[in-house]
């Protein structure tokens, strides 16, 4: 009679998988990463092409902006696998709203151009949450068993497994 060697291994709950996200959530998902890259790409790219308006800081906000607008693309083909995208976008909107424009805000020193960064961090702190299928965030990114970080040895050795031979 065969013998389980895992019958006594307590199950693990089961991941939220693509599977489990419907048809619609992936369509939404879709639409944001769309609006993302057209949304920050017509601000970013022209200001990245013209390097008459911008220092080095503002180059560099400018090419990662650039660059979200790259991979929200590949997040209208992969949408749930693109998704740490969609959390750093949201993650760094909440951060600079709190951190850069309230205390301008606070100040009423708030020009056009910051005026048009805060309303548009604020769209993406509404939309963005009601976008991101947070049980499959939950599942897949916070309760998921993380990647191994060293080389797996075993101490233990089944009985019908070949011994080790280190050289």
């Amino acid at each position: 009679m065969h013998s389980d060697r895992h019958e006594n291994v307590p199950r693990l709950k089961r991941s939220v998988t693509t599977t489990d996200v419907s048809t619609l959530r992936l369509y939404a998902l879709r639409a944001t990463y769309m609006l993302v890259a057209v949304a920050v790409g017509v601000q970013a790219w022209p200001a990245l092409l013209d390097q008459a308006l911008w220092n080095p800081m503002h180059g560099v906000t400018n090419s990662l902006l650039a660059a979200v607008t790259l991979m929200a693309i590949v997040g209208i083909r992969y949408p749930l696998q693109m998704l740490p995208l969609l959390l750093l976008d949201l993650t760094w909107s909440a951060l600079w709203l709190g951190s850069a424009a309230s205390p301008l805000w606070s100040m009423q020193d708030v020009d056009a151009f910051t005026a048009t960064r805060i309303r548009n961090c604020v769209i993406a702190l509404v939309i963005l949450p009601a976008a991101i299928p947070w049980r499959y965030v939950r599942a897949n990114y916070l309760s998921k068993r993380g990647d191994r970080w060293f080389e797996r040895r075993s101490f233990y050795r089944a009985p019908d497994d070949p011994p080790h031979h280190n050289h």
